[in-house]
């Protein structure tokens, strides 16, 4: 959880926040959220003059925690891994979505490329030369074997409580995948992500979900494995079997995907037009997330450092989003 950062600078001295309170973000449990959230949250506090703090949780509880009104910001909230109370809270006025914070998220079932290709530098030969798609897995179930459940392969799933995770075990059944692998579930996006690194390292088989952006897609060479193409009607079936995933007939990809950024009703009618003109600008590409995050791995930053680099580093891509005067407030506090 980010420390408040200290509004009482130079810098942001003669800005006044149009709330009286501290805003709280939902800190998600994964790092292109942590950063987005760094990045706004330093804009608020240097630029506006506003005192912010995070809450830590999962994608559930933050999404209720908005509806109650506990939470104020939530700045990537997945347009395609929707729980089944969302629409109706966005319908009511609860939760309010004010833009989209980029609209290029891939999410899909990955292997190592060596897996599929081998490779000459390292030594490795092809594993499973013939796997292309999801329908070729039940054929090398063995060479992904689960150390817990021989008799059958391991998937990777999503994080425990995270609605990917709802949605790639419909998938598992649709596919007719049960049988032959074990759906395992991290509880932690740290814990999903050193099951893959800890894989490619040692050129070992690996199988599992993973998305986009993230640091390890950037670094790491995966491939997506072919599924049916997404359709409207496929993703209904889909959903209409979170809760009974056995029954699913049919399953299909994840679309590329939008994620926005989405305030709660009280923050919404308080905020004022300058700081939701702000938040309804916010762009962030996936490519210069996953930089940001790459560049988080490599130095070992952490997201508000690096959400501070960004700003400081790259103004022609955010002063856009705010008015001259706000800007010069965050410029000069970053320098």
């Amino acid at each position: 959880m980010f420390a408040s950062i200290v509004a009482g600078t130079a810098s942001a001295s003669d800005a006044i926040c149009p709330i009286d309170r501290t805003i709280v973000f939902a800190d998600f449990d994964w790092d292109s959220a942590l950063l987005l959230n760094g990045i706004a949250r330093t804009v608020l506090e240097e630029g506006f003059g506003c005192t912010t703090d995070a809450f830590p949780g999962s994608t559930i509880p933050m999404y209720q925690g908005a509806i109650r009104g506990d939470i104020d910001v939530l700045m990537e909230v997945s347009k395609v891994n929707i729980p089944n109370f969302w629409p109706d809270a966005l319908a009511s006025g609860a939760v309010v979505e004010v833009a989209e914070v980029f609209d290029d998220a891939i999410q899909a079932f990955y292997v190592p490329r060596y897996v599929v290709e081998g490779d000459a530098e390292r030594g490795i030969e092809p594993l499973a030369p013939d796997l292309r798609s999801v329908t070729d897995l039940p054929a090398y179930a063995e060479l992904f074997r689960d150390p817990e459940q021989p008799d059958r392969g391991r998937f990777h799933n999503c994080i425990l409580g995270w609605q990917c995770e709802l949605i790639n075990t419909v998938k598992l059944h649709a596919y007719g995948l049960t049988d032959a692998f074990v759906s395992f579930e991290p509880g932690t996006a740290v814990a999903l992500a050193t099951t893959m690194e800890t894989a490619y390292v040692r050129g070992e088989p690996w199988l599992g979900y993973y998305w986009a952006p993230t640091w390890l897609l950037g670094r790491l060479d995966m491939v997506r494995l072919e599924e049916p193409p997404y359709t409207d009607a496929c993703w209904e079936h889909m959903m209409a079997h979170l809760d009974t995933p056995e029954q699913a007939e049919v399953a299909c990809a994840y679309p590329d995907a939008a994620a926005a950024i989405v305030v709660g009703e009280a923050f919404h009618a308080d905020a004022g037009d300058a700081i939701l003109r702000f938040l309804g600008a916010v762009r962030v590409p996936t490519d210069v997330i996953s930089e940001l995050l790459a560049h988080m791995q490599e130095t070992g930053d952490d997201p508000l450092g690096a959400a501070r680099t960004f700003l400081a580093e790259r103004p022609d891509a955010w002063t856009q989003w705010v008015d001259d005067v706000v800007a010069k407030r965050v410029l000069a506090a970053l320098d």
